[in-house]
């Protein structure tokens, strides 16, 4: 038998799909583009929320660092009331200086049971810290005034003024016992230390050594 011929119909179709051929290539191409295109901007946003992401991160990591430097000095003043001379002590790096008087780590508690025997009971008020991260994030320093009151003594307002501490200054007034306290801090095996504390007395206009 011999092969069979196309019919009119098929020869027309036949047409057709060779006309079809090149057009279904180039949108097959204009998809490949499109997608590709897509994929791009999908990596670029993507890259755009990590970059977001990573800054929230530091952010949030600075914060608390700070946090973890102010609760530092909530341990000592909680210490240096309890007149816990040891506990003091571990809250400092083996180098610890204190000034006036470089004044080392045996010295300094030698001071303090004179300063704790003077005292008696008593506690401790202050604002809320001011604390500079160094860019390295670990190191850092902290400063704030600081009374030392009988352990009876009630100054609500103080506390009250804990955030503000240029107002916490103007309630102590002139005539308190006050000092301002600049430690620096480094944070060696996670946990952050004291390396240096330079106590300042209040003199009625400024605070001086």
């Amino acid at each position: 038998m011999g092969v069979p011929l196309k019919t009119e119909n098929e020869e027309w179709w036949g047409k057709k799909l060779n006309c079809y051929e090149p057009m279904a290539a180039a949108w097959a191409v204009m998809n490949v583009r499109g997608v590709w295109s897509l994929a791009k901007q999908v990596c670029v946003w993507l890259v755009v929320l990590l970059l977001l992401f990573m800054s929230g991160l530091e952010s949030c990591s600075s914060k608390d660092e700070e946090t973890a430097i102010r609760e530092l000095v909530k341990k000592g003043a909680t210490l240096g009331e309890e007149q816990d001379i040891k506990g003091l002590m571990n809250l400092t790096t083996e180098d610890f200086l204190a000034l006036p008087g470089d004044l080392g780590r045996q010295e300094s508690r030698r001071i303090l049971f004179v300063a704790f025997r003077h005292y008696q009971d008593f506690k401790i008020l202050y604002p809320r810290p001011n604390v500079e991260l160094k860019p390295d994030k670990r190191s850092a320093s902290a400063v704030f005034p600081f009374l030392i009151v009988k352990k009876e003594t009630t100054l609500p307002k103080l506390k009250e003024l804990y955030e503000d501490p240029q107002r916490w200054l103007e309630a102590v007034g002139e005539n308190a016992d006050l000092y301002r306290l600049r430690l620096e801090c480094i944070k060696p095996n996670g946990d952050w230390l004291v390396k240096k504390a330079r106590l300042e007395r209040f003199t009625g206009s400024s605070f001086s050594e």
